[in-house]
């Protein structure tokens, strides 16, 4: 099993959500989160006044999956959220050594 784990801009939130959807994701994570990359923050405007905001607003999507269709969830994250500018966004794949759900007692990929 795998968790791939994506950080993407907030205004793909619908759009990726929808493609993993339609690829049979059965559950995912949503959560707003904050950080930096290499563009190392923003400048926004607030009542007039310039100042640099280091920690830019993301979305962090995790889904859980099996190791056959890990693949193709990066694969939909990766054409979904791609605006072709910087701060797109990352995609991490980890090893997931086990699930369980907490209603059944199922494990492995039976309890995803």
């Amino acid at each position: 099993m795998k968790m791939v784990v994506a950080v993407v801009k907030p205004f793909k939130l619908d759009e990726v959500r929808r493609a993993l959807t339609e690829l049979g994701v059965h559950g995912l994570t949503v959560s707003e989160v904050k950080g930096f990359g290499r563009q190392k923050g923003q400048t926004e405007i607030y009542r007039g006044a310039e100042y640099e905001a280091s920690l830019v607003p993301k979305i962090r999507f995790e889904v859980a999956t099996t190791d056959e269709e890990a693949d193709r969830v990066v694969e939909t994250i990766q054409r979904t959220a791609n605006t072709g500018r910087i701060g797109d966004g990352k995609i991490f794949v980890l090893d997931l050594l086990e699930a369980v759900r907490i209603r059944t007692g199922e494990t492995g990929a039976e309890a995803l």
